[in-house]
């Protein structure tokens, strides 16, 4: 079913301790940052976050992750120049790391949305990222087998949504989220705004309602990033 509540706390409502959470967002383009915050705020621990990143500077996920609200992250990225949290939690072994290549994640996450029940690929053959994995030559080069990844619920932000759950995105913030979406038990769509149904081109329409759960709108006068770091690539 389809709800539509008023705030973020009522969206991230549920979530249970353990749970494997996806959260879309690329650096900060289409990050679900007030979604992030009322999961911080809700208590939920000993998470697996799936994320392009592990976090930066002191908001978002790195807050979640310098609060010890995360066991494990699976992300292709996790160091930069302000991942200090992750690092120190690395570190310290509080915190585990399944390192995957971004095209790897991807396609990970969007067989667990197609019903796809693994696949080969070319990307981590020889290397520590193949250790434990099946692999083949096929066509004469070398193979390594990836699983799907699957999760109980999805954070994701959109621009908007209609009446139906249909979602559109802006430009860069498009990302991980409608590959998440799909892939998830529970999707939770932060959108800057929600239109009438059969106001949206349906050639536009990105992300299908079927696949999203629950909305909450968060102006774009009042969220975080609004306006930064969400332009065309």
């Amino acid at each position: 079913m389809l709800n539509f509540v008023d705030t973020v706390a009522d969206a991230v409502a549920g979530i249970k301790d353990g749970s494997t959470v996806m959260i879309g967002g690329f650096g900060n383009a289409g990050q679900p940052f007030e979604l992030i915050d009322a999961l911080l705020e809700c208590g939920a621990r000993d998470l697996t976050v799936v994320n392009n990143n592990a976090g930066q500077g002191d908001q978002g996920l790195a807050l979640l992750i310098k609060e010890g609200r995360v066991k494990k992250m699976i992300c292709s990225f996790p160091r930069q120049s302000d991942s200090w949290h992750f690092d120190a939690k690395y570190k310290a072994g509080e915190i585990e790391l399944e390192l995957v290549p971004q095209g790897n994640l991807a396609e990970r996450i969007r067989a667990a949305g197609a019903g796809i029940g693994g696949f080969f690929t070319p990307t981590g053959y020889g290397t520590m990222l193949a250790e434990g994995k099946e692999t083949r030559i096929i066509d004469g080069r070398g193979q390594v087998f990836e699983t799907p990844i699957h999760a109980d619920v999805a954070l994701i932000k959109a621009l908007k949504a209609d009446g139906k759950g249909n979602l559109v995105y802006r430009k860069t913030a498009r990302n991980f989220g409608p590959i998440m979406a799909a892939a998830a038990k529970r999707t939770i769509v932060q959108v800057s705004e929600v239109v009438p149904t059969g106001s949206l081109d349906p050639e536009n329409v990105v992300t299908p309602g079927i696949y999203v759960n629950t909305v909450v709108r968060v102006a774009a006068s009042e969220s975080r990033t609004a306006g930064t770091n969400e332009k065309v690539a």
